[in-house]
């Protein structure tokens, strides 16, 4: 007997088991317990037959087909190869009972869970209205706290897609309804719930319009896409991108869409950005005059270039049908509702369509703190693998340059990594808008600017063109750019030379651009002047006088001549300018240079008296 056992002992119990219940039965079974009954885990396994059923996972020596392997060379190498296999990439090859139906405990507890809060979102979407709206969004923002945040969007994107987007016309107050109401959650909750679903509607909506669908799926869709940027959403960007695809196509679908569009939002489009608009429409002519022969009704295509001009008159009387009395209440009702002060235009999503439909691929920058380890890049060519590892081997040196100059957070390393990798000023500025940062996160930008500017060995002027473009582009980054000039000039005596020369050439810069007052150097008391604060005082004034034309210095000079504020201000720039900058000047510098520049100083001397008040005795 034991000659003939090795071969079936070999097979796992289960397996033995499966076996002998499909041709023989239980007492066939039973049978082979007792022949084995010298092997302890064979009989364990007989006695429990539920418990080793199936849960063999990579150890079985068996063919596919179930049949028992032969008792020859071949088959003991091929158990050899598929334990090596087996070992080699990590397989467990038993799960326990008892872990297995903790899992399937944790998975049921898990859908019920999911189940219960789909009928809950369900229940408050049936029920919305514009009356109710307050309580509703209030108990979905309690559900927004109770429960994950992603289950939450999964299970809200999905009740809200289901009942909007359908083969017949949805009403417009209906649809303006479901958005106001994701508009709240965006602006009390967080970002991630409107762009959750802004992503989850413009996916739908382009597969739609490449497939060619015959119902109204995409009017739909575009609606709610509209609305989002009526509501404050998302940004004018993405429409105008959406319109400048359907005009790139221009079929005769797309020439309804375009005009569905310009209807919901076209106004609104006109007074964000007029110049975008306005190419648009010159873009749309073009289209519309090379394809007069692809179209046999050109009614359509002569309507929409008459409401294209309409919007571009700002003429809204031409437009049939245009009503903005229902948007302007919704939005009032949600000024009303939004408990934060940023019910405005900083929580848009700036974002583009490209982005949208390749988030899978490059990560969702406008979502901050979305993490995102990298898709796999497919590639079969060297250089492309070349050209990754140059990337990566650029950006270690980078962050290693990071850690060089202390930029110790997240953030300033995020924003030290856009500075050194732009192609321009214009690229690092869209970049560094790009990175969604808010309030104190945003002033960063400025700190690392200044701080990049001042650690060069020459000045570059780089930094002043992007800190000029920021302080035009926002106040409070002239604020910003203000107080941290401050902090500079009042710590210059432990700058270095080259630092103070790039502040110099920074500060005269922006001055001359009008990004900065001359009251920027109020910080400056000229009672208690020490050496380093004259040395920098007279490279800013000096540099001013000689770089800009007379006019400029005219101009400069007497936009501080008015404001009694600045009386001391005034009065110690002229005392500077004559004892301080001149007499140094005529003893350092040539005798031209001397005389360029007591002609400078004496029209800026009288600009700072033009509109001062005179004194009456």
């Amino acid at each position: 007997q034991g000659d003939t056992e090795p071969g079936p002992r070999e097979r796992p119990p289960g397996m033995e088991e499966d076996g002998e219940d499909e041709e023989d039965g239980e007492d066939e079974e039973d049978d082979e317990d007792e022949e084995d009954g010298e092997d302890e885990e064979a009989q364990e396994d007989a006695s429990d037959p539920s418990d080793a059923e199936g849960h063999w996972e990579s150890e079985s020596s068996s063919p596919e087909d179930g049949g028992v392997p032969e008792a020859s060379e071949p088959s003991s190498e091929e158990e050899e190869e598929e334990e090596a296999e087996s070992d080699n990439q990590g397989a467990t090859k038993y799960v326990p009972p008892q872990i297995r139906k903790a899992q399937e405990t944790l998975d049921d507890k898990k859908r019920e869970e999911l189940g219960r809060l789909k009928k809950m979102v369900n229940g408050l979407v049936n029920r919305l209205s514009e009356p109710n709206l307050s309580s509703i969004s209030g108990q979905m923002e309690e559900l927004y706290m109770a429960n994950s945040r992603k289950d939450m969007n999964d299970t809200l994107t999905d009740i809200l897609m289901n009942a909007c987007v359908t083969a017949v016309a949805m009403p417009a107050r209906l649809l303006m309804e479901h958005v106001l109401l994701v508009s709240i959650l965006h602006h009390n909750v967080g970002i991630e719930v409107g762009a959750h679903f802004l992503e989850a509607v413009v996916k739908k909506f382009d597969e739609l319009c490449k497939s060619d669908a015959e119902g109204k799926e995409c009017e739909n869709l575009l609606a709610l896409i509209a609305h989002l940027y009526n509501f404050h959403v998302v940004h004018c960007l993405l429409i105008f991108d959406i319109l400048k695809k359907l005009v790139s196509t221009f079929t005769e679908k797309e020439i309804e869409l375009i005009l569905f569009l310009l209807k919901n939002v076209g106004f609104s489009l006109r007074k964000d950005d007029a110049l975008a608009l306005k190419e648009l429409i010159t873009e749309a002519q073009r289209k519309a005059s090379t394809a007069e022969k692809k179209f046999q009704d050109q009614t359509r295509v002569r309507f929409m270039l008459e409401t294209m001009l309409a919007l571009r008159n700002n003429d809204m009387r031409k437009i049939p049908g245009y009503d903005p009395e229902p948007v302007e209440r919704l939005r009032k009702l949600q000024r009303a509702l939004v408990h934060s002060s940023g019910s405005g235009k900083d929580t848009q999503l700036r974002v583009s369509l490209e982005s949208l439909l390749s988030a899978d691929q490059v990560g969702r920058w406008w979502i901050v703190g979305s993490s995102w380890s990298g898709a796999p890049m497919i590639s079969d060519t060297k250089s492309q693998a070349q050209q990754k590892l140059h990337v990566g081997k650029v950006s270690s040196k980078i962050m290693e340059l990071a850690r060089k100059l202390r930029m110790n957070t997240d953030i300033r390393r995020s924003i030290f990594c856009v500075l050194m990798t732009s192609e321009d000023f214009m690229d690092a500025f869209e970049k560094l808008l790009k990175l969604g940062l808010k309030d104190q996160q945003e002033r960063e930008i400025v700190h690392v600017i200044l701080y990049c500017c001042l650690q060069e060995k020459t000045f570059n002027p780089f930094y002043a063109f992007l800190a000029n473009k920021f302080c035009g582009h926002e106040r409070r980054f002239q604020v910003t750019f203000q107080f941290s000039i401050w902090d500079k000039i009042r710590d210059l005596e432990n700058m270095s030379a080259a630092a103070i020369s790039n502040l110099v050439s920074l500060l005269a810069h922006l001055i001359r651009t009008k990004s900065l007052p001359l009251s920027v150097l109020k910080v400056i008391e000229f009672s208690e002047l020490d050496k380093p604060k004259v040395r920098f005082l007279r490279q800013v004034l000096s540099t001013l006088l000689t770089k800009a034309d007379e006019e400029e210095i005219t101009d400069i000079f007497m936009r501080i001549s008015d404001n009694p504020k600045l009386q001391m201000l005034r009065e110690g720039l002229k005392l500077f300018l004559t004892h301080f900058l001149l007499k140094h000047a005529q003893a350092q510098k040539s005798a031209e240079e001397a005389g360029l520049l007591k002609e400078r100083v004496e029209l800026a001397t009288k600009a700072l008296e033009a509109k001062e008040p005179k004194l009456k005795l």
